[in-house]
């Protein structure tokens, strides 16, 4: 069973969650709390496996506590808020969910969906939380820097080379809990004159063009939040949106571009990996390069296989460097890699299949 903390200024909705999150096997709300400071002595008193945040709350914004509560405190934290919370890139502060409130007359009963999807979907995660859960932290003086483990010396940036390559290649990526940072980390290695690079990351709508921004501001490459059409180039990569599949399509003329797919879920997840991979495949096949990141699940492992039997070069990130080695664990049994790395290499494989040096 594992146990939870609602935060939320509101009575009502505090109420709602709690019971909507009660009805879920294996989950309880041992309290709810009022503020941030209701909320600190709470999570001391019961100790829970997770707790759910509002952003707009009295005395302390949810996103200033998300950060100090990381900082002092790293446990899962799923956000629980309305549209006003798009902008706010909570994934770069800790969060590991974000379940927008309902509106437009969305039903409880579709919203209760929504929390049961989210919540089962971090089971993964939460059982290595509890293993080893940490006890609490006393607060310390704030560092000048929550990134400091994956900040990168511009000096380890790798060194360009010439922009002709073997035709035909194409770079995919698939990540999902703890993706945010790790992709910012091979990101900020990564020189300006690769192949496309397209991506998919489990990432909620509204927060899918903020972290596209960011891999650009961090990046010598140009990154776009994916739009239907864009015609993929060299030095480009481009991450699909929150709320659509990406997937890529080779034109006559040998040019890949995007399409965007408004469906159903697939492999629980939209975007989903599996969409992504299975259209490199169709469109690039032999002359792609497929790379499984950190993230809880399946997704992406039945079209890494279907890669890998067509040629393509797959690599999985290692099970030490992922933050939850759930997805790439599943391609390593399906035998859908050829190569497991550690984070800190992906950018250097990535560089070297450009260059025709991996297959």
């Amino acid at each position: 069973m594992y146990t939870v903390l609602v935060i939320d200024d509101s009575p009502s909705m505090r109420r709602i969650l709690k019971d909507m999150i009660n009805s879920i096997e294996e989950f309880e709300v041992v309290a709810d709390a009022m503020d941030a400071y209701d909320a600190r002595e709470k999570i001391k008193q019961y100790e829970p496996d997770l707790v759910t945040i509002d952003i707009n709350m009295p005395k302390m914004d949810g996103v200033t506590f998300l950060r100090n509560l990381m900082r002092l405190h790293p446990m899962p934290a799923v956000v629980v808020s309305g549209e006003s919370v798009r902008g706010n890139d909570i994934f770069d502060d800790g969060a590991v969910g974000f379940i927008p409130k309902p509106e437009n007359g969305e039903s409880m009963a579709h919203f209760q969906e929504r929390i049961k999807d989210t919540l089962l979907n971090l089971t993964f995660l939460l059982k290595r939380y509890t293993l080893k859960k940490p006890k609490p932290l006393k607060p310390v003086a704030k560092t000048a820097s929550t990134e400091i483990e994956y900040k990168i010396h511009p000096d380890e940036v790798i060194k360009s080379f010439p922009a002709t390559f073997p035709g035909g290649k194409l770079i995919a990526i698939g990540s999902s809990t703890g993706g945010v940072e790790s992709l910012l980390k091979v990101f900020r290695r990564l020189p300006a004159n690769l192949p496309p690079i397209v991506i998919t990351q489990h990432i909620p709508y509204g927060f899918s063009s903020s972290f596209a921004q960011r891999l650009n501001a961090n990046s010598d490459l140009h990154v776009h939040e994916a739009k239907e059409g864009m015609i993929l180039e060299y030095g480009h990569a481009y991450l699909a949106p929150g709320n659509m599949h990406l997937s890529i399509e080779k034109r006559r003329d040998g040019k890949y571009v995007t399409r965007l797919l408004d469906t159903k879920k697939v492999s629980h997840h939209k975007p989903s990996v599996d969409v992504l991979f299975r259209s490199v495949n169709n469109s690039a096949g032999g002359g792609a390069m497929a790379v499984m990141m950190t993230g809880m699940g399946d997704d992406g492992t039945i079209a890494m296989k279907e890669l890998h039997d067509n040629g393509a070069y797959t690599v999985a990130q290692n099970k030490e460097s992922c933050v939850v080695f759930g997805m790439p664990a599943k391609a390593i049994e399906a035998n859908a890699v050829k190569d497991i790395i550690h984070l800190d290499e992906i950018a250097d494989y990535i560089v070297e299949f450009a260059k025709g040096r991996r297959r």
